[in-house]
């Protein structure tokens, strides 16, 4: 009888240490701030955008044209994608130069987003980027990133807020386990 007791009180010992960190990693998922003003954003060398929520790209461009980043590369693009075909507005932004832009075409993950695009900044001897995610995303995005890029290049979160709702207690349950995934498997990926 004794044992069974044991073996009880560990597995409630193990259900709530399992539930105090994913709420430690929910909290941490919903603390990450917009910072929504490009004004306050210190030059960089250059920048990555994930593809995916809405509000990304427009946010890069006005980055890139206000010349906080001298190179955008936009990470996660389908292979056929051109770039007038991501961003049909580029002709009115004339300061941006379509060869300041790089499309990475190959990852299909943020861990492949965080991989491929190293290697582009790496080539384009980038010493500091902004990632530029949705608010909900750049928790693990930077975590990710973090674990990818040498400590030589520094990175700077950009978040970005979907301004049309809040984030879906699903959608928060959804990053929760995604970010709780990598941070156990991100290294032996």
């Amino acid at each position: 009888m004794r044992s069974k007791n044991v073996k009880y009180s560990i597995l409630i010992l193990g259900v709530a240490w399992l539930a105090y960190v994913v709420w430690q990693e929910a909290s941490a998922v919903r603390a990450v701030q917009s910072v929504g003003v490009v004004d306050t954003l210190p030059p960089q060398d250059c920048g990555v955008v994930l593809t995916g929520a809405s509000g990304r790209l427009r946010e890069a461009f006005e980055i890139l044209a206000q010349k906080k980043i001298k190179k955008l590369v936009i990470s996660g693009v389908y292979k056929e994608t051109q770039l007038r075909e991501i961003f049909p507005h580029l002709p009115f932004y004339p300061e941006v130069h379509s060869e300041d832009i790089f499309l990475e075409k190959i990852s299909g993950s943020t861990y492949g987003n965080a991989v491929q695009s190293l290697a582009v900044v790496q080539s384009l001897h980038c010493q500091n980027i902004v990632l530029i995610t949705s608010q909900l995303h750049m928790y693990r995005a930077y975590k990710l990133f973090r674990m990818i890029y040498p400590d030589s290049i520094s990175i700077t979160a950009y978040p970005v807020v979907h301004l049309a709702r809040d984030n879906s207690f699903l959608e928060i349950v959804v990053e929760t386990i995604k970010s709780l995934f990598y941070s156990a498997f991100g290294r032996a990926l």
